[in-house]
C-alpha cells in the first residue's frame, strides 16, 4: 500500500509478504508452499513417508554420521557469532516445526541399549516426532504430492525483528516515537504477557513451561537458546537505535513515520549484512552472483531441500558452550543451573531459558555477544556435538531428543529425494561408490561409510539428502549444500520488489543506499551495545590472530557442566486425577443421591425417645417406647400411637435378657419363646455379650416370617402330600433351622396374618380359639394340621360343621339366633368397608328369613347346612385363603395368590353364568322385561376351530400386533431412524472423514460417541415438543392424519423420546468424560488442531487441566447445568415423584425453556464443529409456540363454577359453565386452574359430563397436594367466607383414545378406580344418543368397573344407576368387580357370596351397591370375557377395548388383549390411560 503522508511517500511493505509480487500475490508470504526443486519422493507416492524398513533407523544414521568429538575449530576461523548470526537468517525465511494438523505420528523407534536413550534397554523409547504442517489442498495424488508450507515469509523483510504480521508487529511497539516496547530495563524487550505470540516449548534442563519469562521478539522461536535470543534482542536494539536518531533528526514526525523509516533502514542493514558480509564466509568464501535488478518472475518461496537439509549444516559448527567476555578481555565465568561455575554457557542447558542467573541485564547480553564474537566456531564437518545429537530438547513427555535424527526424519516427512537424485537435479555426477561421497573423510574414518553402506543396505540410491550431503561436507559446506543455499538466497533476493538494492521501489536514495552497503553488522554491535570499535574485530564474523581478544581455548564438552538427562511428564498428575473422578462420579450420581435425599424427610426426625429398635442388619434403627401394663404385656409404641408388638410376660416360663458388653452398653436383647426376639438400645446392664453376638444371637422380625414360611409351608405338603419340591425342599436347611420350623408355634397375629385378615377379626378369634386346644394363646403344627385338613380335604358337611362348631362355644350342638348372626356376622365383616352396619343387619335378617329361620329361637347344624344346600359345590372347593407359595394342584403358586380348585357352578333362573379360565365366575345383568333372554356372554368357546398350534398362534400375534400397532410402528421408525441417520452420519465423520479435525489421531473412541450422541439429541429434544402440543394434536385426531399417526400414543412417544434423549445425554456425558481425559493428557499441538478457534498451538505442549474444561469453558459451565436440571426432571418425572409432589413434577418440567437456552449456548460455543441445534429447533419451537398461544388464549378466560359437592371418598364434584363455542366429545379432557390456588398450575381431569349437556363437570379425587386444596378451596367455611365459589381456568379439551368408542359395533370400556371418569362421560353420551335415535355405529358396550370399594365412588353408582334406568334398549352391560376381598372360592368369600345371592332373591338388587348389576368380588378374568365376546358376537371383526386406570389393570387388559388376538377371530384393538 502507498502511505499517504509526505514523510512516508515509499510503498510500505505488508508484514506478511503478500503482493511483494504484483503478479503472484501470494509469493513468498506467509503460509505460502514450499517450492520443491525435485519431485516429492513418498512410499506411495502422495502422502505416506518411507521409514523403516525402508530406510534405516534415524537414530542408527545420526549414530554412524554425525558422531565425533568435540573441540575441533573451524577451518576458516568462522566465530560462534557467525553460526547464530546464521540460525537468525534462518529463522527470518523458514518456519515449517510447528506440528500440522489433523496430528501426525512419525515417532522414531530408540535402538535397544542406547547408551543415552535406553540404558536400561526396554526396547520401548521413542524419541517423539509429529509431521509438520501442509497445504490443506496436496496430498490428493501423485501429481499434487503432500507439499508443507511456510509459516513466516520468505523474504528478508524483517520478519524475524518485527513478525510476520501486523498484529503481531503491534503487539512489538510502543506506539511512542517509533520505537519497539521495551521492557523493564530499556535496551531489553517486553517479556511474555498475555500473548500467544512467542513459541514456548519447555525448559529440558529444569522442566519450566509456559510463557512466562520468554522475551517478546519479532522472530517466534527467538528464545529457542540464548544465543539467538540475544540476536533477537541486538535488532530489537538497533530498531530503537535508528527511531532515536530520526527522532531527533525529524522531530515533527509521527511514530507511525518513525517507525516505518527505521524499520525500512533496519530491514535493508539486515539484507546487506546477511548476503554481502554473513553469507560467503558460511559457503567458504563462495561469491554470490551480482545483483541484475528485480525478477518479477522469479519464486522466493522456501525449497524443502534447503529448509530440511542444506541449511541443517550449520548445526555442525555449533559448540557445546559458548563464552562470555567484557570490553577488557575478561572472559568471566557462568553460572549453572546447579550454582556451580564454567568457562562457558553449556549449549544443552540453555534451551527455552526463563530464568537464566548469566542473563539478568542488557549488560549481560552485551558481554554474550562480544564472547560469541571472540570464540571460535566448531569445524565445518559433519560431526554435530552430543548437546545437539544427544540432548536437543524434546518435549515434556520426554525431554531431550537427537537433532540428527529428527532431521533425517523431517527428510522423510517433506518427502526429499534421494541424495543422488539431489545432485542428479543439480547437474552433478550421480555418487556411485560409498567412499566417493567424501574420498577425504573415507581416507581417514573407512569405517563410517562401511557403516552407513550396511544401514542402507548397501544400495547407494537409498542414501537420504541430509546425511550424504553432510558426508560431502569438507571445511564448509559440500557442492549439494552449497548449489541448494545458494539458489536459495539467489531467488530471495532476485524476486524480492523491496530488495534494498532495487532502485525502482523508492525506498533510498543514492547516498542511502550506499551508507547502507557501508554499514557491517560490527557497526550495529558498537552502536547498540557498550563494545567500542576497537573492543571486537572489524570482520565479526571472523577471528583471525592479531584481532583483539582471543579465546582462552577452544571449548570442549569435558570442562563444561554436564547435560541433564531426560525426564519424562504425565500431563495428568496423580491430584488431577483424584479430583478428576471425584467430579465424575458426583455428577453421574447426583440423580441418584437426590432419591434419597427427597424421600427420607420425616417430619419426627428429631424425636426423644428412650430406645430404638433394631429390626435386621442394613435396616435402620426406629425410636420406640417400651411399657408394661397391669397384665403383665410388653407392648412396643412408635409415634404413630398404636402398639406395634404385644407381647405377654405372664404366660412366658423364662425370659432371657442379653446385654452388649461394648459400645457403650447399649444393645438390649430379649429372647423371647416362640415368637422373634426382640432388640432394643438401651443403657440397661444386665449380662455381659459383645454386642456382635448379641445380633447375631437374635432373630429378627425377617427371619420369623421364614420361620413361619417354612411352618404353613411344612403343614401343607403334609396335609396335601406335595413332593418335596412342591414345598421347597428342606433338606438344605441346617438342622437347626429345620427344627426351629417345627417346633414353631404362630401367635393370633402370625395366624390373622396368614389368612390376610385383622388380628381382631371375628372369624380369627372363632377359628383361633377352636384350633388352640391346649388354650396355651398358640398354635402347634399339630394343632394347625388339624384345622388345615378338614379345610383342604374335608367334605362340604365336614367344612360346614367346623364353621358351625367355631360358634359352638358350649359344644351341645345348638347356635342362638344371636349365636348364629354372630357366625353370619364375622364373614360379613370382611365387607366391613363396603356395608354399614346397617346394611349388614339387613342382610343378616334377609339370610333369616330366606332360610325361615325368623321362628326358631335354636339352630341346629343341619338347619345350617341347609341354608347351603344351593351351594353345596362352592362349598365342596372352598378353602382357607393363606397367603404363601403354597399349592395343592401344582408345585408351585405365585405369592399373594390364594388357594383354591374351581368347578363350574349351576346359575338359577334369573342369572346365567359359569367360571372361566381362571376360576372366576362373571355375570351378565339380565333385561329389565321378565323372559327377555339375553345371550350368554362370558360361556367358554364351544368350538376350538380358532385354537391353533403354538407356531401359528405366535404368527397370528404377531400379524395382530403389526396390524394394531402399524402406526406406532412407522412413526417409531421414522423418529427413530431419523435418530439414528444423524447421529451414524456424525459418527462416519468424525471417525472417518474429518481428516482435518484430527480425530483419529487422538480421542477417536470419545470424539465419535459424543458427536453422534450430541446429533441424536439434537434431533430428539426439539421434535419431543411435538408430543406435548395438546390443541395440536386434539385438531389432528379430528383430521386424516389419524389414519396415519397415533396421536393416542403422544404422551408414550413423549416418554419414549425423553428416556432416549436421557440416555443420549447420559452416553454423550462419558463420551465427553473420555475426552477431557484424553485432551487432559494430550499435547496442546493436539488439541489446537481439534478447537483452533479455542486453543492457540504456542508450543507450551501442557493441555489445559480437566477444570478448565468442566468449569472455564462454556460448553463445560453450560453441560454441568444441564446435566443437573435434567437430573432434577428425571427424578421428579419418576412415577414416585409424580404421585407424592404432581406440583414438583410440572415446576421441573418448566425448566424446558432453560434447558433449550442452554442447550442453544453449549452449542453455539462451536468448539468442534459449527452449531446445529438451532436448525432442528425452529420448526417444532415454531408449532409448540403457536399451541402455547392458543392455549394462553383460552386459559386467560375465567370460567364460573355453579355448584361443588364434596362427594364421600374425597371426591370433589365440580359443576360449571360451559364457555361459548367449546365443543368436545365424551372421553376428552381439559386442564385446569383454580383462581384461589394459583393461576399457573394446571392439572388434567376428564369431564365426566356429556357433550350434550348444557354445563361442564368434573369429579377429581383428592389423592395429592393440589387436589387436595382445591377440596378444601370449595369447604362450606371457605365459601361461607369468600361468598362465592372460587372461579377457574379452562385449557382444552384435549382428544385422547377414548374419544374413538363410537368407531367400534362392540366397546369394552374398563375403567379401574378414578379412572372410571371417561366412560361416566362416555356412559351417559350413550345413553343419549340412543334415546334420541342418533345413528352411531356403536351397538353394544360392556362396562366394566373394577374398584377395591364401591364406597369410594358412590358417585359412579349413581350415573350407573341412571345409565340402568335410561337403557331403554339394553345397549350397556354393567359389571363391578370389587377387589378388596379374597378371591371366592376362599371359604370367607364363598360365605360372602352367599350372603349376597340370598339378598338378591329377596330385594333384586345387589347387597353391596344397590345396583340391578350383579357384584362380584376379585379381580376380572379378562381373556375368559374376551373369548366369550368372540362367540356372542360372531359378526363383529374389531372390538374397541378402552381402558383407564393404574398401570396394573391396564396391562392386564393389554395381556388379554394379546391373549385373543393370537386367535383368528375377533380383533381386540386397545386405547389406554393411566394416572
Amino acid at each position: 500500500m502507498w502511505n499517504s503522508q509526505a514523510k512516508v511517500p515509499w510503498e510500505v511493505q505488508r508484514y506478511d509478504g503478500w503482493y511483494n509480487n504484483l503478479a503472484y500475490h501470494s509469493r513468498g508470504a506467509v503460509g505460502s508452499r514450499l517450492v520443491r526443486l525435485l519431485p516429492a519422493r513418498y512410499s506411495d507416492g502422495v502422502l505416506q513417508p518411507l521409514q523403516e524398513p525402508q530406510l534405516p533407523n534415524p537414530r542408527r544414521v545420526s549414530d554412524v554420521t554425525a558422531r565425533g568429538p568435540s573441540g575441533l575449530p573451524s577451518a576458516h576461523n568462522q566465530t560462534v557469532l557467525s553460526v547464530f548470526f546464521g540460525y537468525h537468517v534462518a529463522f527470518e525465511i523458514q518456519d515449517s516445526r510447528p506440528p500440522g494438523c489433523p496430528p501426525e505420528f512419525m515417532h522414531i523407534p530408540v535402538p535397544e541399549g542406547d547408551p543415552v536413550f535406553d540404558p536400561n534397554r526396554t526396547g520401548r523409547v521413542l524419541l517423539p516426532f509429529q509431521r509438520g504442517p501442509w497445504e490443506k489442498h496436496s496430498s490428493q495424488s501423485p501429481n499434487n504430492p503432500r507439499t508443507q508450507v511456510n509459516l513466516v515469509t520468505a523474504w528478508l523483510d524483517g520478519s524475524s525483528i518485527y513478525g510476520p504480521s501486523s498484529s503481531w508487529s503491534d503487539a512489538l511497539r510502543s506506539f511512542s516515537g517509533g520505537l519497539l516496547a521495551s521492557g523493564e530495563q530499556w535496551d531489553m524487550p517486553k517479556r511474555r504477557g498475555g500473548s500467544n505470540l512467542m513459541w514456548s516449548a519447555a525448559d529440558p534442563s529444569t522442566g519450566q513451561y509456559g510463557p512466562e519469562g520468554l522475551y517478546e521478539l519479532g522472530n517466534g522461536w527467538g528464545n529457542e537458546n540464548v544465543f539467538t535470543m540475544a540476536e533477537g534482542i541486538l535488532w530489537f536494539r538497533y530498531h530503537n537505535y535508528i527511531a532515536s536518531q530520526l527522532r531527533e533528526k525529524e522531530p515533527s514526525w509521527s511514530d507511525e513515520d518513525l517507525f516505518q523509516s527505521a524499520r525500512k533502514t533496519v530491514v535493508a542493514t539486515f539484507q546487506n549484512i546477511a548476503f554481502y558480509e554473513w553469507l560467503p564466509g558460511f559457503l567458504g568464501e563462495k561469491t554470490m552472483s551480482p545483483y541484475l535488478g528485480y525478477q518479477k518472475f522469479v519464486d522466493p518461496g522456501i525449497s524443502p531441500e534447503f529448509q530440511a537439509a542444506a541449511i541443517r549444516f550449520a548445526s555442525t559448527m555449533a559448540p557445546p558452550g559458548v563464552f562470555m567476555r567484557n570490553k577488557t578481555c575478561h572472559f568471566q565465568k557462568v553460572v549453572n543451573i546447579d550454582g556451580s561455575s564454567s568457562p562457558a554457557i553449556r549449549m544443552c542447558n540453555s534451551f527455552w531459558n526463563r530464568q537464566n542467573p548469566n542473563l539478568k541485564s542488557g549488560q549481560d547480553i552485551d558481554h554474550l555477544i562480544m564472547g560469541m564474537a571472540s570464540q571460535i566456531a566448531e569445524r565445518e564437518d559433519n560431526i554435530i556435538v552430543e548437546d545437539l545429537r544427544d540432548y536437543m530438547y524434546g518435549p515434556m513427555r520426554f525431554s531431550r531428543s537427537d537433532l540428527v535424527a529428527l532431521t533425517v526424519q523431517r527428510g522423510r516427512d517433506f518427502g526429499l529425494p534421494s541424495y543422488n537424485q539431489v545432485r542428479e537435479g543439480l547437474g552433478l555426477a550421480p555418487v556411485e561408490r560409498w567412499g566417493d561421497i567424501n574420498p577425504q573423510l573415507n581416507t581417514t574414518n573407512p569405517q563410517l561409510f562401511r557403516d552407513l553402506a550396511d544401514l542402507y543396505h548397501g544400495d547407494i540410491s537409498k542414501l537420504e539428502l541430509f546425511p550424504g550431503g553432510l558426508l560431502e561436507c569438507v571445511d564448509g559446506p559440500g557442492q549439494v549444500f552449497s548449489s541448494i543455499i545458494l539458489d536459495q538466497f539467489n531467488r530471495i533476493r532476485n524476486g524480492d520488489r523491496f530488495w534494498f538494492e532495487n532502485t525502482q521501489n523508492g525506498l533510498f536514495t543514492a547516498e542511502e543506499l550506499q551508507a547502507i552497503r557501508n554499514t557491517t553488522f560490527h557497526d550495529v554491535i558498537t552502536a547498540v551495545t557498550s563494545a567500542e570499535a576497537e573492543d571486537i574485530q572489524r570482520r565479526v564474523f571472523f577471528w583471525k590472530d592479531g584481532d583483539p581478544c582471543p579465546q582462552p581455548s577452544q571449548v570442549t564438552t569435558s570442562e563444561l557442566h554436564p547435560c541433564t538427562n531426560a525426564t519424562k511428564l504425565n500431563y495428568f498428575d496423580a491430584g488431577s486425577k483424584a479430583g478428576f473422578g471425584i467430579l465424575v462420579i458426583c455428577l453421574f450420581l447426583f440423580p441418584v443421591g437426590q432419591y434419597p435425599m427427597l424421600t427420607n424427610q420425616n417430619p419426627h426426625e428429631v424425636i426423644l425417645t428412650v430406645l430404638s429398635r433394631w429390626h435386621g442388619p442394613k435396616k435402620p434403627l426406629r425410636p420406640v417406647n417400651l411399657l408394661v401394663d397391669d397384665r403383665r404385656r410388653l407392648q412396643v409404641f412408635d409415634q404413630s400411637g398404636p402398639a406395634q408388638r404385644s407381647l405377654s410376660l405372664g404366660s412366658q416360663t423364662h425370659l432371657d435378657v442379653l446385654l452388649s458388653s461394648d459400645y457403650y452398653r447399649r444393645a438390649l436383647l430379649m429372647k423371647v419363646p416362640k415368637e422373634y426376639d426382640l432388640v432394643n438400645w438401651t443403657r440397661v446392664a444386665v449380662r455381659d455379650m459383645t454386642e456382635k453376638e448379641l445380633l447375631r444371637e437374635a432373630v429378627t422380625r425377617d427371619q420369623r416370617t421364614q420361620i413361619v414360611e417354612t411352618f404353613i409351608r411344612s403343614a401343607f405338603a403334609k396335609v396335601l402330600e406335595i413332593e418335596k419340591a412342591g414345598a421347597r425342599d428342606l433338606s438344605g436347611a441346617s438342622c437347626r433351622k429345620t427344627r426351629e420350623a417345627l417346633q414353631t408355634e404362630l401367635t393370633g397375629t402370625e395366624f390373622a396374618d396368614a389368612l390376610g385378615l385383622k388380628p381382631d377379626s371375628l372369624f380369627v378369634d372363632s377359628m383361633f380359639t377352636l384350633a388352640d386346644k391346649d388354650g396355651n394363646g398358640y398354635l402347634s403344627f399339630q394343632e394347625f394340621l388339624d384345622v388345615i385338613v378338614i379345610f383342604m380335604k374335608g367334605s362340604p358337611e365336614e367344612k360346614s360343621k367346623l364353621m358351625f362348631s367355631m360358634h359352638d362355644v358350649d359344644g351341645d350342638g345348638f347356635l342362638s339366633k344371636e349365636d348364629f348372626s354372630r357366625l353370619l356376622r364375622s364373614f360379613i365383616e370382611i365387607s366391613s368397608s363396603l356395608l354399614s352396619k346397617g346394611q349388614a343387619e339387613e342382610a343378616i335378617q334377609a339370610m333369616l328369613q330366606a332360610a325361615g329361620f325368623n321362628d326358631k329361637e335354636q339352630i341346629t347344624w343341619e338347619d345350617f347346612h341347609f341354608l347351603l344346600r344351593d351351594h353345596e359345590k362352592e362349598l365342596k372347593f372352598a378353602q382357607l385363603n393363606i397367603k404363601g407359595d403354597y399349592t395343592s394342584n401344582g408345585p408351585y403358586l405365585k405369592r399373594s395368590c390364594p388357594l383354591f380348585l374351581s368347578a363350574p357352578l349351576e346359575g338359577d333362573t334369573q342369572f346365567s353364568s359359569s367360571l372361566g379360565k381362571d376360576g372366576q365366575e362373571l355375570r351378565r345383568r339380565q333385561g329389565k322385561r321378565s323372559g327377555l333372554q339375553s345371550p350368554k356372554v362370558y360361556v367358554k368357546p364351544k368350538k376350538d376351530r380358532s385354537n391353533r398350534n403354538a407356531v401359528q398362534q405366535k404368527i397370528q400375534h404377531f400379524k395382530r400386533f403389526i396390524e394394531n400397532y402399524r402406526r406406532h410402528i412407522v412413526c417409531f421408525t421414522i423418529v427413530y431412524g431419523i435418530t439414528a441417520g444423524v447421529a451414524l452420519e456424525r459418527c462416519y465423520f468424525y471417525g472417518l472423514q474429518a481428516d482435518s479435525s484430527g480425530v483419529p489421531e487422538t480421542s477417536a473412541v470419545g470424539i465419535v460417541v459424543s458427536r453422534g450422541s450430541a446429533a441424536a439429541i439434537s434431533f430428539l429434544y426439539p421434535y419431543m415438543l411435538l408430543t406435548v402440543c395438546r390443541n395440536l394434536i386434539t385438531l389432528g385426531r379430528e383430521t386424516f392424519l389419524n389414519r396415519y399417526i397415533p396421536f393416542d400414543a403422544a404422551i408414550d412417544f413423549h416418554r419414549f423420546m425423553a428416556m432416549s434423549a436421557i440416555l443420549l445425554t447420559v452416553t454423550h456425558c462419558l463420551g465427553h468424560v473420555v475426552n477431557i481425559y484424553v485432551f487432559s493428557v494430550s499435547d496442546l499441538s493436539i488439541l489446537a488442531c481439534l478447537f483452533p478457534r479455542v486453543l492457540a498451538n504456542n508450543g507450551s505442549e501442557m493441555p489445559m487441566r480437566w477444570s478448565w474444561w468442566f468449569f472455564q469453558t462454556v460448553p463445560g459451565m453450560t453441560g454441568i447445568l444441564l446435566l443437573f436440571i435434567f437430573a432434577f426432571m428425571y427424578v421428579f418425572a419418576s412415577h414416585y415423584f409424580r404421585r407424592i409432589s404432581f406440583q414438583g413434577f410440572w415446576l421441573t418440567h418448566y425448566l424446558y425453556v432453560v434447558i433449550y437456552i442452554l442447550t442453544v449456548i453449549h452449542g453455539s460455543y462451536a468448539l468442534l464443529q459449527q452449531p446445529s441445534f438451532y436448525i432442528y429447533l425452529i420448526p417444532p419451537a415454531l408449532l409448540f409456540l403457536l399451541d402455547k398461544l392458543i392455549s394462553l388464549h383460552r386459559k386467560k378466560v375465567e370460567i364460573p363454577v355453579v355448584n361443588a359437592t364434596l362427594l364421600p371418598s374425597g371426591v370433589t364434584f365440580l359443576e360449571f359453565k360451559r364457555p361459548q363455542g367449546f365443543m368436545y366429545r365424551s372421553g376428552q379432557w381439559v386442564r385446569v386452574a383454580c383462581l384461589t390456588l394459583g393461576t399457573d398450575e394446571y392439572h388434567p381431569f376428564t369431564l365426566t359430563s356429556a357433550p350434550h349437556e348444557e354445563t361442564l363437570s368434573l369429579h377429581i379425587r383428592a389423592v395429592g397436594p393440589w387436589t387436595s386444596h382445591l377440596r378444601e378451596a370449595y369447604t362450606p367455611d371457605n365459601l361461607e367466607q369468600l361468598g362465592t365459589y372460587p372461579k377457574l381456568y379452562l385449557d382444552g379439551p384435549f382428544g385422547e383414545g377414548h374419544q374413538e368408542w363410537t368407531d367400534f359395533e362392540v366397546s369394552v370400556l374398563v375403567g379401574g378406580g378414578i379412572g372410571v371418569t371417561p366412560f361416566a362421560s362416555i356412559l351417559k353420551d350413550l345413553v343419549f344418543k340412543s334415546s334420541v335415535k342418533f345413528k352411531t355405529q356403536c351397538r353394544k358396550v360392556y362396562f366394566i368397573w373394577v374398584t377395591r370399594t364401591q364406597r369410594q365412588f358412590e358417585w359412579v353408582s349413581d350415573i350407573i344407576r341412571e345409565v340402568e334406568e335410561q337403557d331403554s334398549l339394553d345397549l350397556v352391560s354393567v359389571h363391578i368387580y370389587i377387589t378388596q376381598l379374597a378371591e371366592k372360592f376362599d371359604l370367607r368369600t364363598t360365605m360372602l357370596y352367599v350372603c349376597e345371592r340370598h339378598f338378591q332373591k329377596v330385594w333384586n338388587r345387589s347387597l353391596f351397591t344397590g345396583l340391578r348389576s350383579v357384584t362380584h368380588f376379585g379381580r376380572p378374568p379378562f381373556v375368559s370375557f374376551f373369548s366369550s365376546l368372540q362367540e356372542v358376537h360372531p359378526e363383529v371383526g374389531k372390538i374397541g377395548v378402552f381402558s383407564c386406570g393404574p398401570p396394573g389393570l391396564t396391562k392386564n387388559v393389554e395381556k388379554g388383549c394379546q391373549q385373543m388376538n393370537k386367535r383368528d377371530q375377533a380383533h381386540f384393538i386397545h386405547h389406554y390411560e393411566n394416572f
